[in-house]
């Protein structure tokens, strides 16, 4: 009896509650393709042109014309850097999926979290156009991926001999300048040992 009349219920009903009477198919399990894009190619081609675009974008260069302000002047300008910075913070996330992190693992999400942390501050101060502040979280960004390149670049392959030609590339020369004169200010950051937390981008 009680089917027949939820069989009738549905078939008077409007055709969105129709809708709800149907069975739900069940949702979709989750799946990684991270063999497309692995660790080398993500960072070559995800989060180095993202990055380097970021920081060349922001802060100023001396110049024999004088000091050269890399600060957007543009809307498309900002909205490029906007989507950088929200580039990075997913990175952050992407880093950690199956397959990419290197071990020890638990010090690369580390690594990772941090990344998507200070990108969200980045962002945020983009979102302000506020120039110091831009320069400030994006040096502290820069000092996160070399924190992290040192370990899991650097140190491997002092271990294993060397430098292979061709391996790790330099920074580029503006970029490099930009590192050093902040860390000319402000001195060079310990490893971060505190991950803020990415819904809190106020904690640091």
């Amino acid at each position: 009896m009680k089917r027949i009349l939820i069989a009738a219920v549905c078939v008077a009903a409007p055709l969105s509650l129709l809708l709800a009477c149907q069975p739900k198919a069940p949702p979709s399990p989750a799946k990684y393709n991270t063999d497309a894009l692995d660790l080398k190619a993500f960072m070559a081609n995800v989060v180095d042109p993202n990055s380097d675009a970021l920081w060349a974008a922001s802060g100023t260069d001396e110049t024999a014309a004088g000091v050269k302000d890399n600060t957007p002047t543009t809307e498309a300008g900002w909205a490029a850097m906007r989507s950088q910075a929200a580039v990075l913070i997913e990175a952050g996330n992407m880093l950690q999926l199956p397959g990419r992190p290197r071990e020890p693992e638990a010090d690369f999400d580390k690594f990772a979290q941090q990344l998507t942390a200070q990108a969200i501050l980045v962002k945020a101060a983009v979102d302000k156009r506020d120039k110091q502040a831009i320069y400030d979280e994006g040096a502290k960004l820069y000092l996160i991926c070399t924190a992290c390149h040192t370990k899991y670049l650097i140190n491997p392959l002092i271990k294993a001999g060397g430098r292979p030609q061709g391996t790790l590339p330099n920074w580029p020369a503006d970029i490099a300048a930009k590192q050093k004169q902040y860390v000319a200010i402000h001195g060079p950051a310990p490893e971060p040992a505190k991950v803020p937390q990415p819904d809190d981008p106020t904690k640091k």
